[in-house]
């Protein structure tokens, strides 16, 4: 005879069946509740780290938008758009998301500044420490940051980009 925990271990899609039927027909004390609470709080995880990963490559993305103005492309700009409208769902689906992106979003910039000068070969210590846009402005759909050639003392790769001292 095969148990709810057996099922779990040898076959989940047909657990997930299964517990969704008991738990319709009312047969709690049938449901394997110890597994049901551990993908409960899978899934809320799995939600957080789907908006800390769209909200990497967003400002990445932007990173790059606004450090390699030159090499700016559809794909960018697509990816760009896709990262704030997966984001837009996400925060629509899950409102209480809203409350964890302040508070993974210098976490999230961080990481997205690594990737951003391993993806275009600048200097890790060009891009701020700090982000320099608002969290309200990466999510905006017609927020594109500004070049900061001035600023920076900087352009392209091919014009020293990263190079800066």
């Amino acid at each position: 005879m095969t148990t709810a925990h057996n099922l779990y271990q040898q076959d989940f899609y047909l657990w997930t069946e299964a517990t969704a039927q008991q738990l319709r027909q009312g047969k709690f004390a049938q449901v394997d509740v110890a597994n049901l609470i551990e993908e409960v709080e899978s899934m809320g995880k799995r939600e957080k780290r789907e908006l800390k990963s769209r909200l990497i490559v967003l400002l990445m993305h932007l990173l790059k938008w606004m450090y390699q103005p030159g090499k700016r492309s559809d794909s960018c700009l697509n990816t760009i758009t896709e990262q704030r409208i997966g984001l837009e769902e996400l925060l629509e689906d899950s409102p209480s998301l809203k409350t964890f992106l302040p508070e993974v979003f210098d976490q999230c910039y961080q990481k997205a500044r690594i990737k951003a000068a391993q993806e275009t070969g600048i200097k890790l210590n060009t891009f701020p420490c700090q982000c320099s846009f608002a969290q309200e402005q990466v999510l905006e759909a017609g927020f594109f940051p500004e070049v900061l050639n001035r600023e920076w003392g900087i352009g392209n790769r091919e014009s020293g980009i990263g190079n800066r001292e």
